[in-house]
């Protein structure tokens, strides 16, 4: 189903504020060309995608061929070698497209690519990293179990010395991309009760992936579960230079840090599709547009995105010198969701009826970011991350 409908994405880029001219040449020449992509190749197709609760398959080609996967890792990997901000660029442009398609670059680049790079050996690297960046392996990132999501450090998924390899048993949840991964990188507590990580393959024995139906949300996203009963783990297939909690959390700063780009990207969708709406429908014998209440709408919705605007762009000049810090992208994260939301939520009642329907992208963003606010840690739990780090004090126990 990759037949393109005859819908033309009119979308303009807001910039009250002048951002651009904090860009570099190569920044806006990214843009443009993931851009030009998803209003060729995304927005013509993916509300069929989202009513038919598939994922578009055909698109990890192009992503690919975008950089999209890992544009951060070196050259020698396979990756971009690009500074943050051009992740960040092209995270906000493929969300801009739709959320699910967001998610599935982003773990491939920030769950896996990013661990195998950071903390595996040369020989994984070489092996994985590659063929991550081109597509012709997909991966998924094993975290979350369906008794542990906020609180990881309590998986029950374990992984026990057998000497000549190791045995994984254990189960994982929520997992985006794992009903048609190549590969999940796997987090595990072993005998000693220490937290490590492990590159599971498709095609071991045990190893199963059921995919999770019944979405109101990323309905064109490909989520599942992992699911492992003995599974015997070569020994070199485990991360050697990483042992705890800080592994996959380092990996989710990765990919939080794309989000808080990326969510603003529906944000700043909604508010086109709702100005462009508001200066064409007209009411009482003039363009809704000028009516006090529909100006007040259009005006928060710009302030909120101009400041998010600010912060993020921040943010990724603090990860480019390495000093961004993983309360500061908590709190670019949450914001970016939660005005990404209002947003969707105040422009869905602007154009009234027709808000509700496929025909318009706004619903679609409102119910993907009732996932995105929820994944990669919690609205809540960002605000206690940010509460710690201004007080000192943890409300997490």
């Amino acid at each position: 189903m990759n037949q393109k409908s005859s819908k033309t994405d009119l979308y303009q880029h807001p910039d009250y504020y002048l951002m651009d001219e904090l860009l570099s040449d190569e920044h806006k020449l990214i843009r443009s060309t993931v851009r030009d992509w998803v209003k060729k190749e995304v927005s013509p197709i993916i509300e069929d995608y989202a009513q038919n609760a598939q994922f578009p398959k055909h698109l990890i080609s192009g992503l690919a061929n975008l950089g999209v996967f890992g544009p951060t890792i070196p050259q020698d990997y396979g990756g971009a070698g690009l500074d943050y901000i051009a992740y960040g660029i092209m995270m906000q442009e493929i969300e801009r497209g739709d959320s699910g398609l967001r998610s599935t670059a982003s773990v491939q680049g920030s769950l896996v690519m990013y661990p195998i790079f950071a903390f595996g050996s040369e020989e994984q690297k070489q092996k994985y990293l590659p063929k991550l960046a081109s597509g012709e392996m997909m991966g998924c990132f094993g975290l979350t179990e369906p008794n542990h999501g906020s609180d990881p450090g309590g998986m029950e998924t374990r992984i026990q010395d057998m000497g000549d390899y190791f045995l994984l048993n254990g189960a994982k949840m929520w997992i985006s991309n794992a009903p048609f991964a190549n590969l999940g990188v796997v987090w595990a507590k072993d005998d000693t009760q220490t937290i490590r990580g492990v590159i599971v393959e498709r095609g071991m024995e045990g190893f199963t992936t059921p995919e999770t139906h019944g979405k109101w949300s990323l309905r064109a996203s490909a989520t599942g579960e992992l699911i492992f009963q003995d599974v015997k783990i070569p020994k070199e297939n485990i991360l050697p230079n990483i042992q705890g909690l800080k592994g996959p959390l380092s990996c989710l700063n990765q990919a939080r840090f794309g989000i808080a780009w990326g969510a603003l990207g529906a944000a700043m969708d909604c508010y086109d599709t709702a100005l462009r709406y508001a200066k064409e429908r007209k009411q009482f014998g003039k363009p809704i547009a000028g009516f006090q209440l529909q100006q007040k709408k259009l005006a928060e919705m710009i302030t909120e995105i101009t400041k998010a605007q600010l912060l993020v762009w921040r943010l990724g000049v603090l990860k480019n010198d390495n000093r961004a810090t993983p309360a500061q992208i908590s709190m670019a994260k949450r914001n970016s969701v939660e005005t990404a939301l209002n947003i969707a939520r105040e422009a869905r009642q602007m154009l009234g009826g027709m808000g509700i329907t496929g025909d318009f992208s706004i619903m679609r963003h409102m119910m993907n970011l009732e996932s995105v606010i929820t994944y990669e840690g919690t609205h809540d739990i960002h605000l206690l991350i940010t509460g710690l780090d201004v007080t000192g004090e943890n409300a997490f126990t």
